[in-house]
């Protein structure tokens, strides 16, 4: 019979296999050092005052926050304020820029200073002209230029303005040349500033509903268009000759069309690569910001639920802006 195996024996050979694994694995080379992923860094987008810029804002947040994983802060700024928090990285973005007003503002510090990025179109086509509701056309058509609000200017009088007829505009923060191309072209007017979007709507409303005349500076994209006729005076055509010295009072002439850009601090395509590249895909249709104005302005909802709803029912536009890294 063959005797069992001592465990003097079994020892040596669970010592030797341990020396040999030890060895192996010393002249292995080290598994790499995985780093942990950056923080992301807080983004931070600028409000202008006035609802497309909303909703623009709003539809950016959320797709950053949800589909990125960022922490997103709104910033509300007026659209001239926001350049100099732009290059300093105060501010990371601003979504919905009217550049027929910024002319400056992207020489100074996108075009010489590179301090701030143009980031590209929105998609949306904006326009702000002069208007005046379509029912004052049936007694005075000519009211759709400016030649005849010269000549009847004494239509637009108020209270507040005396022998002069009453231009409303809103926030004074807005670009806007109302005086000089009123001085400009020799019109009997007054601007008044009623101080917000909001306002200038509500005098809307309230003319409408007597029939009563006014005339007023506003814009394309809105809402405001679905629920009013309105009719665009028509001023002398522009030109980049009559833009050329506007900061010294030069615009006598019509606002030019404006292809909306976005712009965002230099510095957000290397600290937040996916989030750049999301604000820069991001591009959408007059008809879609419309959609979304409009159901703040006439149906009383948020700018985070109009942009929410939007979001909802358009998966297939913004998929294609998200990119994760």
């Amino acid at each position: 019979m063959t005797p069992p195996r001592s465990r003097w024996f079994i020892r040596p050979l669970v010592i030797m296999a341990a020396l040999t694994l030890f060895a192996a694995c010393a002249g292995a080379p080290a598994a790499p050092t995985v780093p942990a992923a950056a923080p992301k860094i807080p983004i931070k987008l600028a409000e202008n005052p006035w609802t497309g810029s909303s909703v623009n804002v709003h539809v950016a947040k959320i797709l950053l926050e949800e589909q990125l994983g960022y922490k997103v802060e709104i910033v509300t700024i007026d659209e001239n304020a926001q350049w100099a928090a732009l290059a300093n990285g105060d501010l990371s973005a601003t979504l919905e820029v009217w550049p027929s007003g910024h002319a400056e503002h992207i020489t100074q510090y996108i075009n010489t200073g590179k301090v701030v990025e143009n980031l590209g179109p929105l998609g949306v086509v904006g326009k702000i002209s002069w208007y005046v509701p379509s029912y004052m056309l049936e007694q005075h058509p000519e009211l759709a230029t400016w030649e005849g609000i010269k000549a009847d200017a004494a239509l637009f009088k108020t209270a507040e303005t005396g022998d002069k007829g009453q231009f409303l505009t809103g926030d004074p923060s807005w670009v806007q040349y109302d005086g000089d191309i009123i001085k400009n072209l020799g019109l009997n007017l007054q601007v008044v500033q009623s101080g917000s979007e909001q306002a200038v709507l509500a005098a809307l409303d309230a003319a409408y509903s007597r029939k009563a005349p006014l005339l007023f500076y506003f814009w394309t994209p809105h809402s405001v268009h679905a629920k009013y006729q309105l009719t665009p005076v028509v001023l002398p055509d522009y030109s980049d000759t009559c833009y050329a010295n506007a900061k010294a009072g030069s615009v006598g002439c019509d606002y030019p069309k404006d292809v909306l850009f976005k712009a965002v601090w230099s510095g957000l395509k290397e600290k937040a690569p996916d989030a750049y590249a999301l604000l820069k895909a991001m591009s959408y249709r007059n008809a879609d910001q419309i959609g979304m104005i409009a159901a703040v302005d006439l149906e009383s909802k948020t700018a985070e639920a109009a942009a929410r709803a939007w979001i909802d029912t358009h998966k297939d536009v913004w998929q294609s802006w998200v990119t994760k890294k």
